[in-house]
């Protein structure tokens, strides 16, 4: 065993998931390679580390390090390329040098201890210098994590986030419950904090072990759309990951119930479900506000609605189907109500004729949906500003109180009417919250497709509604005229109906083009994309199209369709600013999408300011800042978003993008493969749900058989949801 310190020279290697890394140390004259886990030193730290000469058959003597730690480096130069090593956000090479050559081998004690003083060179202004600071303590605290973390194939991107959400009590909270980790650390699985768990002792077969492993298995299940999940299911799932007998996991049960963490509840079957606590709570309040909703009595008016409507049509010269005035008398008397329709069957006309009729009666009304290119389509189409259902209900985050929304029982909403469109994306903690925000009064009016996919949250919330008999229904098939003459909305109600799509008419909106092999699809694809779509008809090829898949992996799977697009719209160009990720890498101009939920990021919109930017939410990279290790987003819906580089695991390049992530967007070009795949994707809702995204042009790349199979393939997969039979009892009891 020896003990070297030294300057580091160079990083020859290092791999950002665990942190192994090969490095070049000058030391008393001589340059050594050490090669070890060593997932936070810089260029020009100084370190000790403790470790063993071995020889490499490639490439000669190294020092293999089993331990290490930092070291403050004390010659300018030293100082100099640890400050411009990116290490400090704010702290670039020029910033550096100014630093060193102001305060010399007394820098670094400067920025700790007296960073006032900082004020004294040219150009850095307070927000600056209070930037510097605080990334310096944090590179400190995040080095700690890491050295604790060494050998859990923790990347220095996820230490950043450990100690982002932790703080400096990071490596206790982690020693208390690793489980903590899985569950609050996105890209952290239940194997890595397993992992951890049982090096600090954790015993494989305690209860505290298993209900951790089985409440994870809970909340991936509600990941995929569950809010509950089958006994005799969750004990085999998780007897499965944690390596116990099912007899062991039915134990935990026990402990969970006592902590509140599940509810267990037996069905009308006899089959017995077992909820996350959030789930059920908000599964049950959303039946009873729901049921409640339905007895009240109405308000009259005091309008004549026939009358109204007839003024609507005369001065906006559209005439209304019976069935639409049907939609627009319920939606006056009924306290809740579903209007549900595919496309062109002239939903949009119904909101406006709403909306007019409820603000002649003095009604406050206010229009919903669940995200931000869904809420600006809807505005578009109004007139009136609709916002995403969260900044309705004023979404908030502290590090006091959590998440939550300010607008709720205490502090209900000041409308008397709610029009929530796209309802089919609404997931049942965010009707939970809906509901328990409206006024006492208050009406509800969902609008929405309930043939698309399910929401991407728990739940089959506008489904089990409809299908719950409960809430007055009105379902739109008529087509309407100007819309029959789109092959889009026509094609659309086919594949529907379990019928083949018309296409290539020379003049139509609805083509297909046929590709034998994914390489020549692929091909087509890009060809489409980049030459003949924006020649023929004027169409931007980042902006106005989107290719859509049901794949995830493979040639025409999201990940290589986006790789290969990125090349060939947004190629690599030394003016571009680039920041090297995983797998991709992300350039100014590139087309991203937010692939979770994130309540604590920070956006602005002109002069306002606010917290939250949401699972499928597609912009384009205004800027990458190296300096300060940043990367701004500029969204659909006009907000401003700026990344710290350590989450950019939540972005995704987005030039192309599965049809579960489409959900609620409209573009002006949709194009999709069709090819084969698993069944359980190649779906008829799913090709339904992609068609009915497109605005202008549909085009389909493949072979016709596939695309009849998935027309054939009516499988619709099964959601674990209890609302349905909550409605259905509440049905009965007023029966």
């Amino acid at each position: 065993m020896i003990d070297i310190e030294g300057v580091v020279e160079e990083i020859i290697f290092r791999n950002e998931q665990n942190g192994y890394t090969v490095l070049e140390l000058s030391t008393q004259g001589l340059v050594v390679t050490a090669v070890g886990y060593m997932p936070y030193v810089n260029i020009g730290e100084r370190i000790k580390i403790e470790g063993e000469w071995v020889e490499h058959p490639d490439y000669g003597e190294q020092i293999r390090v089993l331990n290490y730690e930092t070291l403050a480096p004390t010659t300018l130069e030293g100082i100099e390329k640890f400050l411009s090593s990116g290490l400090i956000p704010g702290i670039g090479p020029i910033t550096a040098r100014k630093i060193v050559k102001k305060f010399g081998v007394d820098s670094l004690n400067i920025i700790e201890t007296a960073p006032e003083r900082l004020k004294e060179i040219k150009g850095l202004s307070d927000e600056k210098i209070k930037r510097i600071c605080e990334a310096y303590e944090m590179q400190k605290g995040i080095k700690e994590v890491m050295v604790f973390l060494q050998g859990y194939g923790i990347s220095t991107a996820m230490a950043i986030k450990i100690y982002k959400e932790y703080g400096n009590n990071a490596i206790e909270i982690i020693k208390q419950n690793p489980y903590r980790l899985a569950d609050d650390i996105f890209g952290i699985g239940f194997k890595t904090a397993d992992k951890i768990a049982e090096s600090l002792g954790v015993d494989p077969h305690s209860l505290y072990r298993i209900s951790s492993g089985t409440r994870y298995v809970l909340m991936q299940y509600a990941a995929n759309g569950h809010t509950y999940v089958p006994k005799e299911l969750l004990k085999k799932e998780a007897a499965s990951l944690l390596e116990v007998s099912e007899e062991e996991v039915e134990d935990s049960f026990v402990l969970l119930v006592q902590n509140e963490k599940i509810h267990i509840e037996t069905f009308e079957d006899d089959t017995v479900g077992i909820y996350y606590i959030p789930y059920y709570i908000a599964e049950l309040h959303t039946a009873e506000r729901l049921f409640n909703m339905t007895l009240m009595e109405n308000e009259d008016l005091g309008i004549d609605v026939q009358k109204e409507i007839r003024n609507f049509e005369k001065e906006t010269g559209i005439l209304l189907a019976e069935n639409q005035k049907l939609a627009v008398e319920e939606a006056v008397k009924n306290s809740v109500v579903v209007i549900t329709g595919g496309p062109g069957t002239g939903k949009t006309t119904i909101i406006n004729c709403i909306i007019r009729i409820f603000e002649k009666a003095g009604k406050k009304v206010a229009l919903a949906a669940p995200t931000g290119r869904a809420a600006k389509r809807i505005t578009e189409a109004t007139g009136k500003e609709a916002k995403t259902i969260h900044r309705l209900l004023e979404y908030t985050y502290s590090e006091e109180e959590g998440k939550g929304f300010n607008k709720n029982e205490k502090d209900p909403l000041k409308y008397d009417v709610i029009i929530v469109d796209e309802a089919s994306m609404v997931d049942i903690l965010l009707m939970n919250a809906l509901l328990k925000a409206l006024p006492i009064g208050a009406k509800l009016i969902l609008v929405g497709d309930a043939d698309q996919l399910p929401s991407v949250g728990a739940g089959n919330v506008l489904r089990d509604i409809i299908d719950s008999g409960i809430v007055k229904v009105i379902r739109l098939k008529e087509i309407f005229r100007q819309q029959k003459q789109s092959l889009i909305v026509v094609n659309a109600h086919k594949i529907n109906n379990g019928e083949y799509p018309t296409y290539n008419d020379k003049n139509s909106d609805f083509f297909f083009i046929n590709a034998n092999t994914q390489e020549d699809i692929l091909k087509t694809i890009l060809e489409l994309v980049t030459n003949r779509l924006p020649k023929a008809y004027g169409f931007h090829p980042i902006n106005d199209i989107q290719v859509l898949t049901p794949m995830r992996k493979g040639i025409i799977g999201v990940h290589n369709l986006n790789l290969e697009l990125q090349k060939a719209l947004n190629p690599h160009d030394k003016t571009k600013a680039e920041k090297i990720m995983k797998e991709f890498v992300f350039r100014v101009g590139d087309k991203v999408m937010q692939i979770k939920n994130n309540y604590k990021i920070k956006w602005k919109k002109g002069d306002e300011e606010g917290e939250g930017v949401f699972n499928g939410d597609i912009g384009i990279i205004q800027s990458i800042d190296e300096e300060l290790q940043e990367l701004t987003v500029y969204f659909d819906d006009e907000k401003f978003v700026t990344y710290d580089f350590s989450d950019l695991d939540e972005l995704n390049l987005s030039y192309a993008i599965t049809v579960h992530k489409s959900q609620g967007s409209e573009f002006p070009v949709v194009i999709m493969p069709i090819t084969y795949g698993p069944p359980m994707l190649l779906t008829r809702n799913l090709l339904y749900t992609a068609v009915t995204r497109a605005k202008k042009l549909v085009i389909l790349v493949g072979q016709e058989k596939y695309l009849k199979f998935m027309i054939d393939n009516n499988r619709i997969s099964k959601r674990y949801s209890g609302l349905l039979s909550r409605l259905k009892k509440a049905l009965l009891y007023v029966n």
